[in-house]
């Protein structure tokens, strides 16, 4: 269990208060995450790495001369928001480009995506790298699919120590991509993860048994195995990452074994006594390796062997001096303290122009109906959480209730400001994705905002122009996304509810009518999703156990769409 927390909402950034005062000396908070402690020299490529919360020391613990520039910090389990992607990195950026790495994961694809697209808009030269080190979440002919677990590490380590050097961008870009292809991570759990304030854990594995290729986001595993001794868990760990080597790799290795959170150092250094002895039977030669806890799964009992393999280049850089809160590599030239970074400009609005009377009375008919939105999801949290977990990572509830606690009070503060429809929808958009994180917050906030854009401060929406936003949500979601109907998705809710909405509104019913048709529409296809298996996002490595299971994200759908409907015009 998690116990040590105050309030569970707060929980990742407190903890990440706590770790910036331990080790003031080597990092500095900002909005958003941390930068070094540092001064770090212009011309610089900047590595700026993140994602969720609950992985510990990933990915605060490895911001320091060496290493990473800067890490972006979201909630537990939850990447961080487009905006704070954005404002963190731009604060770390030093005229040489930025580097963005992260897990493969929806959220993070969608988020720090999106990011590089707004620091591009700004003159920065910024690449993106999605680790893809997990052999369990995707076959060898579909890698680009695999998740980023403790690989992180190795690659991350590479790229910032090639930055160091003060190669140029694409230089760095080329030694993280060949470190991210020569890098493999296979694990095992005995049990699951609880989140600051469940009840239980994430999944549990059956007494005696252990979960094979887990990920570190309370997902299951894929297959369940009686428990082993610690030299035939080696075998097994070790057998399957030379399985999958890459062509060429040749016999040197580095090597992380990696705790979960809950498995003591001890039993590491028993597993790692029969890990190394079998990989060195087996021809390699072990250079510099790392036993212990590197990426965390709040407090999951298990561990994951990574190897990297390596050429002469990617040794060098390995092997090269850091310093961070976790890993220390040789000595490292102690640099001045930075100065005080360049103020990031507020991408918030201008003071609200009010709109004309009519729509400014339905801008306040949707500020209330975020309200009533963020109570029935409030209220649905464990309820989303308990169906996400099946198989995915159980933040689904936390995700949606906390992105529309914010969209509900932006939508209020814009309304008593006099906007009209369009800016307090476009401020509850805004507001939900900043909040919420993940994949729901960025997909939440992209449709939000794409339903805005069609709507009008200075009249008031009638039912086509409703419909019409609608399907503009629809299209930016799909477009972004990249989620078709028959995936296990909101889509599966999402795109029922618009045709029936559109074609019911064409027809000439009354809008209450036509939402009603569609509300119940998107009902049945969040039924319908348990009989489907996710092609995409975390659930889809345990496609088959999420069978009878519905999707939570259409289920959430399916709620927000009955919820609204008694504030329609």
């Amino acid at each position: 269990m998690t116990h040590l927390f105050d309030d569970p909402e707060t929980f990742a950034a407190q903890a990440l208060q706590g770790f910036c005062d331990i080790h003031a000396r080597l990092v500095r908070p900002v909005p958003g995450g941390v930068l070094r402690a540092s001064a770090t020299p212009r011309g610089k490529v900047a590595l700026v790495i993140g994602g969720g919360g609950g992985h510990y020391p990933a990915f605060a613990g490895y911001v320091g001369p060496g290493f990473a520039d800067a890490a972006v910090a979201g909630d537990v389990f939850a990447s961080p928001s487009t905006r704070l992607v954005h404002d963190v990195a731009a604060r770390a950026e030093r005229g040489a480009g930025v580097i963005l790495g992260y897990g493969n994961y929806a959220g993070d694809v969608l988020n720090f995506g999106a990011a590089a697209e707004r620091l591009r808009s700004r003159g920065i030269d910024v690449r993106t790298l999605a680790i893809t080190d997990d052999v369990a979440s995707a076959s060898d002919a579909e890698r680009a699919k695999r998740r980023g677990v403790a690989g992180d590490v190795a690659v991350f380590k590479i790229a910032g120590a090639a930055a160091e050097t003060g190669l140029d961008v694409d230089a760095v870009e080329a030694v993280a991509r060949r470190a991210n292809d020569r890098t493999r991570s296979f694990g095992v759990a005995f049990g699951g993860c609880t989140l600051p304030g469940a009840a239980g854990p994430l999944f549990t594995v059956t007494d005696g048994q252990m979960a094979i290729g887990l990920g570190i986001h309370g997902e299951p595993g894929i297959a369940e195995r009686p428990i082993v001794a610690a030299s035939e868990l080696a075998t097994i760990l070790v057998d399957r990452l030379i399985a999958e080597a890459p062509a060429n790799g040749g016999p040197r290795v580095a090597a992380i074994l990696n705790g979960l959170g809950s498995t003591k150092q001890e039993e590491l250094f028993v597993l790692w006594t029969a890990v190394s002895a079998l990989l060195r039977t087996r021809g390699f030669e072990i250079v510099s390796p790392l036993v212990g806890e590197y990426v965390t799964s709040l407090d999951m009992e298990g561990c994951s062997l990574t190897l990297t393999w390596l050429d002469e280049e990617l040794e060098r850089f390995w092997l090269a001096p850091c310093d961070t809160a976790v890993l220390t590599v040789g000595t490292v030239t102690a640099a001045p303290a930075a100065d005080a970074e360049a103020e990031i400009e507020d991408e918030i609005a201008a003071p609200v122009t009010p709109g004309a009377p009519a729509s400014q009375a339905a801008g306040q008919r949707i500020a209330v109906a975020f309200t009533d939105l963020a109570a029935a999801l409030k209220e649905a949290e464990a309820e989303l959480g308990r169906i996400d977990a099946e198989a995915g990572d159980g933040d689904h509830g936390q995700g949606m209730a906390r992105g529309s606690a914010a969209a509900a009070q932006a939508a209020r503060d814009a309304a008593e400001a006099g906007a009209g429809a369009a800016s307090v929808l476009a401020a509850a958009g805004s507001a939900w994705a900043d909040r919420a994180g993940g994949t729901s917050g960025a997909i939440w906030g992209l449709g939000l905002a794409a339903a805005s854009r069609t709507l009008s401060d200075q009249a008031a929406p009638g039912a086509a122009d409703i419909g019409r936003a609608a399907g503009q949500a629809l299209q930016a979601v799909l477009t972004l996304g990249g989620a078709r109907p028959g995936d296990k998705t909101l889509v599966d809710a999402f795109h029922p509810f618009v045709e029936h909405l559109t074609g019911a509104i064409a027809e000439g019913q009354p809008l209450t009518a036509a939402w009603t048709k569609a509300a119940e529409a998107a009902t049945r296809g969040a039924e319908e999703t348990a009989g489907l298996v996710p092609r995409l996002g975390r659930a889809r490595p345990l496609a088959e156990r999420s069978l009878g299971h519905r999707d939570a994200g259409a289920v959430s759908f399916a709620l927000c769409s009955h919820t609204v409907l008694k504030h329609l015009p």
